[in-house]
């Protein structure tokens, strides 16, 4: 999702600042076209290569709810009070993580 993201945003800021280039540059010797397509390509593949990595990152892990659990558990939530209750569903799957 994120290498998509990133490759239509990357193509939209290719062709905004291609265009710019080219019309306060000049085309080149390649001509409009072909300028304007590697400005596009090569913007949307950089965009999407960091987009994808930093979906990668977001998504990888615990989700909030049994982060604040596990600071909770170790003493490191610093002002917050205990969860005094939970969701018997969300209980039972914290439950089984500790015993893996």
């Amino acid at each position: 999702m994120g290498m998509l993201t990133g490759g239509l945003v990357g193509l939209t800021i290719g062709f905004i600042f291609g265009n710019f280039a080219i019309l306060s540059g000049g085309a080149g010797r390649k001509g409009y076209l072909p300028t304007l397509s590697t400005y596009m390509l090569s913007s949307g593949a950089t965009f999407a290569f960091f987009m994808s990595i930093g979906t990668v990152i977001r998504t990888d892990g615990l989700t909030m709810q049994e982060w604040a659990a596990q600071q909770v558990r170790e003493g490191r939530a610093i002002g917050l009070p205990g969860v005094p209750h939970q969701v018997p569903a969300v209980r039972e799957r914290m439950d089984k993580r500790e015993r893996l």
